[in-house]
């Protein structure tokens, strides 16, 4: 039995959308008795970030809050799947890593040291036919991790735009069959020495 537990945060706004499908594809490589979660960030909404770090009173935890926090920290692979939104994340994706920024204070200060050494992974589907289109969802993604102490996975791209089409995208496909079987590093800000 594999001790790695996977945290897939489904980001986008259309129920069984192209990302998801990519990555439930990906995810069906994945060694039997590998701990797989499956949360819906659409039914489990945060609201609207409020940066309140240096504020006298702390921010009351929200709703659906310590459910997410709670199942980040027991997965070791935290999988962000999300469509490609004009150009980036989905602001359900995206508002679920901002809260990340509360945590590094409360309810946990160790939550950094907590996530340090798991594995961050990125999952989209973009109407796009050039990859390079896709480089900010990507960056998001290193650069957080390699803030974090984390191993980045990479980001798995498939091409679609109607749905269920990137189950046509035969290259997506093959990328998903090894696409959590290597071990990842550890991120690195691009410009960082050697």
């Amino acid at each position: 039995m594999s001790n790695r537990s996977f945290l897939f945060l489904l980001g986008g706004a259309r129920p069984d959308g192209n990302s998801q499908l990519l990555a439930r594809t990906a995810a069906e490589q994945l060694p039997a008795g590998t701990g797989q979660r499956w949360l819906d960030l659409a039914e489990h909404r945060l609201p609207d970030y409020v940066d309140a770090r240096h504020a006298e009173q702390s921010w009351p935890e929200q709703q659906n809050e310590a459910l997410l926090h709670a199942a980040t920290l027991a997965a070791t692979d935290v999988v962000i799947v999300s469509p490609l939104y004009w150009y980036s994340l989905s602001a359900y994706a995206k508002r679920y890593l901002d809260y990340w920024s509360r945590w590094l204070r409360e309810p946990d200060p160790e939550f950094k040291a907590k996530m340090a050494g798991r594995t961050l992974w990125g999952v989209t589907a973009m109407a796009h036919e050039e990859d390079e289109v896709a480089l900010p969802v990507e960056l998001t993604l290193n650069h957080t991790a390699a803030y974090m102490g984390m191993r980045f996975g990479g980001l798995l791209l498939g091409h679609a735009n109607r749905p269920g089409q990137v189950l046509e995208d035969e290259a997506a496909l093959v990328r998903a069959k090894s696409f959590f079987g290597a071990q990842a590093p550890f991120a690195r800000f691009p410009y960082e020495a050697s």
